[in-house]
């Protein structure tokens, strides 16, 4: 997707990454890959900076991975000043089994964008 957006003339993208919401030894006990230190953690109030936004995430259970809802949960703040309202935005995800949820997924994430007033798209990827 990064490289993608980066071959569009004057499109200029950063990669972020959302706060972890589970303890260290969980993390170990799921055999987790260590977070990418060179994609730094954003905050809610940084989505307000951005022109558009395309969010991606792993599908739990046919929905967004709870780290991500977490994340939109903190945007309340955004939704009452309406700082998102109008950005194009877009969602792609990806599970490692099929019937994992994807339809349901795009589903559950467009309501994020829909109730921020965001415009947006969805897009499945395939597990590899």
């Amino acid at each position: 997707m990064k490289k993608g957006a980066d071959s569009v003339p004057g499109v200029e993208v950063t990669v972020w990454r959302v706060p972890e919401t589970l303890p260290e030894e969980v993390l170990g006990k799921m055999h987790a890959a260590p977070g990418r230190e060179d994609h730094p953690v954003i905050t809610a109030s940084q989505l307000a900076e951005a022109d558009g936004i395309l969010f991606g995430f792993p599908t739990r259970f046919g929905m967004m991975a709870a780290q991500m809802k977490a994340f939109f949960d903190s945007t309340g703040g955004l939704w009452q000043a309406q700082s998102l309202s109008g950005k194009p935005a877009g969602v792609f995800f990806a599970t490692g089994t099929q019937g994992g949820g994807q339809e349901t997924t795009a589903l559950t994430a467009v309501t994020q964008l829909t109730h921020h007033g965001m415009l947006g798209i969805a897009k499945k990827l395939k597990a590899i």
